[in-house]
């Protein structure tokens, strides 16, 4: 079978476990901290810090507005449960607001449509990494989370995705443009918001005994607890997974754009399939996963394809349409991809045959219509 998301890993990553084990630091080490300063030098940065999830590090960031208990976020419906979760895990209110049909993204236009006096946050996703139209959001003068999750390699007018709203998140699981397995990332504005991320994420201790053995204190096994919340420490051996994909992340995001542009270069002149749009003039693109709509039997086609070998998904399901969240909204966009929306396979561990037999039986399915 044929995968819809995946990474490519080899001798690299191995190399870099390797050193981690035989040096018998497994936790949160030296690497961790490597890795935080390349990523950071990478984007442009000015704080990054290295979380075990970017589920995890989207609840951070909530955190870390301080915003009142029972606020209301605005989240784009079109995007993964952690977004949604880590909102109601940090004690406020997902409102979910519709995506452009085209862009997959919130626009002003969305947004501004679900936007009350009890709004304090808004949560901007860069869907596929294509960088949202930020200084349009920037606008409504509320405090912006960014999920860069699909994002690690998206710049908007210069600036990279994550980096431009108060608090950004990254994702590095098994299936992102920069995969260690299970990883994550926040960045803030604020320096201040970062030093506090860093005493949070030890289980809001901050500094471990050993490093403040280091420091002079007589009784180093004593600990002065901050504030009461999870551990959310990464390892080592998730770091050195990312600092050899930091190395390679240019080599496969070429690769990646390969397959989008063969994708994109053969589907335009199939009347029946919609495809993504391309990022603005002055922006770039992640390509983390391409999303076709078709009006016309989607589901027909997603288990055509199946039986041919190739799997395919929708991501994603909205949110506002699970009844967990006991949402009464109509977001009419986001219902139109539930039903016409289809991820199709887009990642480097494609070979050119798998492609090109994506390709051929797309255009194949065509004799159904």
């Amino acid at each position: 079978m044929i995968s819809v998301f995946g990474s490519k890993a080899g001798k690299e990553e191995i190399e870099q476990v390797s050193e981690s084990i035989n040096n018998q630091w497994m936790g949160m080490g030296p690497k961790v901290k490597e890795f935080e300063e390349k990523f950071s030098k990478r984007l442009g940065l000015r704080n990054f810090l290295m979380v075990d999830s970017g589920s995890n590090g989207l609840y951070l960031a909530v955190k870390l507005l301080d915003l009142p208990m029972g606020s209301e976020i605005i989240v784009p419906s079109f995007t993964w449960v952690s977004c949604a979760q880590a909102v109601i895990l940090a004690g406020h209110k997902p409102v979910f607001c519709d995506v452009d049909i085209n862009s997959y993204n919130i626009t002003e236009k969305t947004v501004a449509n679900s936007i009350t006096d009890k709004t304090k946050a808004i949560m901007v996703v860069h869907y596929a990494g294509l960088p949202v139209e930020m200084d349009s959001i920037k606008q409504f003068g509320l405090p912006i989370i960014e999920d860069a999750a699909h994002a690690v390699d998206s710049y908007y007018k210069g600036k990279a995705c994550g980096s431009i709203g108060d608090v950004g998140v990254y994702s590095f699981d098994a299936i992102k443009n920069l995969a260690v397995g299970e990883g994550g990332g926040v960045t803030a504005q604020k320096s201040e918001l970062i030093e506090r991320a860093r005493v949070l994420r030890y289980c809001g201790i901050g500094k471990s005994g050993f490093e403040t053995s280091t420091q002079g204190k007589k009784r180093w096994w004593e600990y002065d607890i901050k504030e009461v919340f999870i551990k959310m420490n990464p390892s080592d051996i998730l770091a050195g997974i990312g600092l050899a994909q930091l190395e390679k992340l240019d080599a496969l995001q070429a690769y990646r754009k390969k397959i989008w542009d063969i994708y994109q270069n053969t589907f335009k002149d199939c009347d029946w399939i919609k495809t993504p749009c391309e990022a603005s003039d002055g922006d770039k693109h992640s390509y983390f996963t391409y999303c076709i709509r078709i009006r016309k039997k989607r589901d027909e086609l997603a288990k055509y394809l199946f039986e041919k070998g190739i799997y395919t998904t929708v991501r994603y399901h909205p949110l506002h349409m699970n009844k967990i969240y006991h949402s009464n909204v109509k977001l009419p966009n986001c219902e139109i991809l539930n039903e016409e929306a289809l991820n199709i396979p887009l990642h480097p561990n494609l070979s050119e045959s798998d492609v090109e037999k994506i390709v051929d039986e797309i255009k194949s399915f065509k004799k159904y219509l």
